[in-house]
């Protein structure tokens, strides 16, 4: 892997970690409320690809679909709205374990069948995800944990529904355009609960053109120089940046109890994804 690839992977891995430090922050620190930061999110993210894209060739046409349009705002929102009790590690944990069991689940409802070694990598991670959520001190709200869930299977199927596409660039642009109105309709729906202030509209900009719209650009640009096997594993980290990044922004404690789920979830995963790397069928 040449510098350049490694640190558009690392700036990128930072760009998705950050995601849930500003959502965290702001919905923590500020008069922000869940739909306002959402539809802020979104609509930042949406003009900042939408000049990168122009940018790359002003010729370029923008494709995505309504389909990944409601996926992504469908993320964005259980994502805002389950940060509102939950710590940035652990949120990112449950977001990117259901992101990779989703996608791992869809590969075996298409007929993928997995080998002892995958099997007990899968069990791991699950247990993990087990673990954080049963009764306990620190045991996440179960809504909220729920709702992250969800926003980890719609970012999964949000991603499958992107495979294949032979301009990534160009499809998430619109489909982040097309996120804009089903975005401002759920404000709609909870504008009874409508507050904001500068400094949350502040983290909501650099969630969606910093964290969101740059963020996916680098990584469009990483993923050119990486294998498949690669790009999984190597989005492994984020929980992980995640919860050191709110232990020391936000003072969240990283417990033993969100360490030892870690190493269950994210080492399954690791499991998975290394058995499959080596299976003469991949």
């Amino acid at each position: 892997m040449s510098s350049r690839i490694l640190l558009l992977t690392a700036l990128a891995m930072l760009a998705f970690a950050g995601n849930s430090i500003l959502c965290r922050i702001a919905l923590k620190a500020t008069e922000i409320d869940a739909a306002t930061f959402t539809s802020v999110r979104i609509i930042a993210g949406a003009i900042t690809l939408l000049i990168i894209l122009r940018l790359k060739t002003a010729a370029q046409p923008m494709s995505g679909s309504w389909p990944g349009a409601l996926a992504l705002t469908t993320y964005a929102a259980a994502f805002s709205f389950a940060y509102i009790n939950l710590d940035a590690g652990s949120g990112a944990l449950l977001l990117f374990g259901a992101v990779q069991l989703s996608m791992i689940a869809w590969g075996f409802y298409r007929g993928e069948r997995f080998g002892i070694t995958t099997t007990l990598g899968l069990a791991l991670a699950l247990a993990g995800l087990v673990a954080l959520l049963l009764p306990g001190a620190n045991t996440p709200a179960l809504s909220s944990a729920l709702l992250m869930m969800v926003a980890g299977v719609a970012w999964g199927a949000y991603s499958l529904m992107g495979r294949g596409a032979a301009d990534p660039l160009a499809t998430t642009t619109g489909n982040f355009l097309r996120a804009v109105p089903i975005a401002l309709f759920i404000s709609l729906l909870l504008i009874s609960r409508l507050q904001w202030d500068a400094a949350g509209l502040g983290y909501a900009v650099l969630s969606g053109a910093l964290a969101s719209g740059v963020g996916y650009a680098i990584w469009y640009s990483a993923l050119r120089g990486l294998k498949s096997f690669q790009a999984a594993t190597v989005q492994l980290s984020v929980p992980i940046l995640a919860a050191l990044a709110g232990s020391l922004l936000l003072h969240e404690a990283l417990t033993l109890r969100l360490l030892l789920s870690s190493a269950a979830v994210l080492g399954g995963i690791a499991i998975v994804l290394t058995a499959k790397q080596r299976s003469p069928q991949t």
